[in-house]
């Protein structure tokens, strides 16, 4: 299932937000509701938020109706900054808005090849996005046994791509390798990304999957029920510290106590050589809503909520980081220099 793309002008959005019980589209006629799809999680993940940016800029760029090219530039940058303030920590994000401006700067001034070079562009970047992710399957795949129990948190899917996924793209070419692979999914909470959407996703393609609440990851670790973790990332820092979804922490943590292997995957478009490390990652902090309510109802009365919806994981904890040029290894700052340095020759 596509988690977004385009039907003549219309940008089409998966509202993750009602899966599994529901599969609904968004459809987004400006940046305005692409900006509204990010902001409210109906899409999500590092790779399908910078798509759908770079999707919402088109919209954005369709309606700026200036003739002067260089008043119609001036009002895209203000758009493209509006964009680039949706979600502080994703950095594919402002990846997608860097790489359009970049595009605006050599443009033509015709308003009509304009817009189609932007909208080729977007379509161009939702391609590369799966070839990507199919990429760093392969290179993932050769990490995992020939039986394994792999343990996940979040939704590192094709619903957080533009198709086949980061983590679970791993998953995917291990499956399809031969290999036998069962899958704990993370519950993940507040949102349930875990049990809601990666779960989904493994039923839906017959992989062996079952569902754990987050706090179990010790004790199923301590059991020998897991064989490695994989896990997706939001931006990961120079020396390679990573952000992803709170509670990856503490699997990374668990991993190392139990000797198991901790792996990231991820595009290098995730890979933000301008922050030295993790501390310097803006965290987001969500609704408190998310924490003190289940169900529709208030689960603690009169209480308030801390509710950061990512964490750092030092590089410390990370047995390699897979990419769509191969699996880097320790230390960080070098190997993601050197495969970043590859990507633009």
């Amino acid at each position: 299932m596509p988690t977004l793309y385009w039907q003549d002008d219309v940008v089409m959005i998966l509202d993750q937000r009602k899966l599994p019980a529901r599969t609904t589209f968004i459809a987004c006629r400006d940046m305005k509701r692409v900006i509204y799809c990010i902001k409210t999680l109906a899409v999500r993940g590092a790779p399908a938020i910078g798509v759908a940016a770079a999707m919402g800029l088109v919209l954005a760029a369709k309606a700026v109706k200036l003739k002067d090219p260089a008043k119609w530039a001036e009002r895209f940058r203000a758009q493209a900054e509006v964009m680039r303030a949706a979600r502080p920590t994703a950095v594919n994000l402002g990846w997608a808005v860097d790489r359009m401006l970049a595009l605006v700067a050599g443009a033509p001034e015709d308003p009509a090849e304009r817009l189609a070079l932007l909208r080729r562009e977007s379509e161009m970047m939702l391609a590369e996005d799966v070839a990507i992710n199919r990429a760093m399957g392969r290179h993932g795949a050769k990490l995992v046994p020939k039986r394994a129990t792999i343990l996940t948190h979040c939704n590192a899917g094709s619903l957080a791509t533009g198709g086949y996924g980061t983590a679970l793209g791993v998953v995917r070419a291990a499956a399809e390798a031969g290999k036998q692979i069962k899958v704990i999914a993370d519950e993940t909470r507040p949102l349930l990304q875990g049990a809601r959407l990666t779960a989904w996703e493994m039923v839906d393609e017959g992989i062996p999957v079952a569902v754990a609440v987050d706090g179990a990851v010790g004790a199923l670790m301590s059991k020998g029920l897991v064989d490695l973790c994989v896990v997706g990332a939001d931006r990961i820092a120079a020396n390679g510290d990573v952000a992803n979804k709170i509670g990856t922490f503490n699997v990374a943590l668990q991993a190392r106590r139990h000797g198991v292997p901790f792996y990231v995957a991820a595009p290098l478009s995730t890979v933000d050589m301008d922050t030295p490390s993790g501390d310097l990652i803006p965290i987001e902090e969500r609704d408190p809503a998310e924490v003190l309510a289940f169900a529709g109802s208030r689960a603690a009365p009169g209480a308030e909520a801390l509710n950061p919806a990512f964490d750092v994981t030092p590089n410390d904890l990370v047995s390699a980081i897979i990419t769509e040029v191969g699996v880097l290894r320790p230390p960080f700052n070098r190997s993601l220099a050197a495969a970043k340095a590859q990507s633009l020759t």
